[in-house]
């Protein structure tokens, strides 16, 4: 089943790569410090999944503000503290860049074998990310030539792209492919993004369970559930 489309398009945290891991200990870092700030009850794990997980960095911070009755202003793009939303997004990125920069990145095994599949088949690739880091993270994963496109938060930003749960980053990366989305896969780790990919009209959408939870991930709109994908491989 998973060779019969004419394109694949991937998440890149959490489905080519462990990134999210890295991701949930930047956005523990920040949130640690900003509600013992406030006097907030503490960060917890599963504000991870529930407010910030594919969503746009700025967007996944207001989101989880707005959950504990935060009320803070958006703030300027250079904004690097506490006291604004686009502040506390801007401080969560410096925390990840150095994580990243310390201690590196290596793709799933798994998904690197699905990657070797594909490479045989002549299958054109894009990762679609939420991600404004995206480009590098594929660079120190050093997996960036194997895709022909790549549409990520800074493209989003660029060309005023809605980001996940709409569709519209999946079909720009569809688009830049010049493949029809109902004769692509789409691969994702979270809701908003299995969400998005379904609401773009993708011909199968794999959910990549990598914490998400397999129940949630199907009523997202997966039309299958895997925990890694190495289990594609025929």
């Amino acid at each position: 089943m998973i060779d019969h489309y004419d394109a694949y398009l991937f998440d890149l945290d959490g489905v080519l790569t462990p990134t999210v891991e890295l991701h949930r200990r930047a956005w523990q870092e920040t949130f640690d410090e900003l509600f013992a700030r406030l006097g907030e009850a503490p960060y917890r794990e599963a504000d991870y999944f529930e407010h910030l997980d594919g969503r746009p960095r700025f967007a996944g911070v207001a989101v989880l503000l707005e959950a504990r009755g935060i009320d803070l202003p958006e703030g300027e793009n250079g904004d690097d503290g506490f006291a604004s939303i686009r502040g506390i997004g801007n401080r969560k990125n410096r925390a990840f860049s150095e994580i990243l920069a310390r201690d590196g990145i290596e793709p799933y095994p798994g998904s690197l074998r699905l990657l070797d599949r594909l490479a045989v088949l002549r299958k054109p690739l894009a990762v679609v990310s939420s991600s404004r880091n995206a480009e590098t993270v594929l660079a120190a994963a050093r997996i960036r030539e194997r895709f022909a496109a790549v549409v990520d938060g800074e493209v989003a930003a660029r060309e005023g792209l809605p980001g996940k749960p709409a569709p519209d980053t999946f079909l720009r990366a569809a688009e830049l492919l010049g493949v029809a989305p109902l004769r692509s896969a789409a691969f994702e780790d979270a809701g908003s993004g299995v969400a998005a990919a379904r609401a773009g009209g993708f011909g199968l959408v794999v959910g990549v369970d990598r914490g998400a939870g397999a129940e949630a991930l199907a009523d997202a709109g997966a039309h299958i559930v895997v925990p890694d994908l190495e289990e594609l491989v025929p």
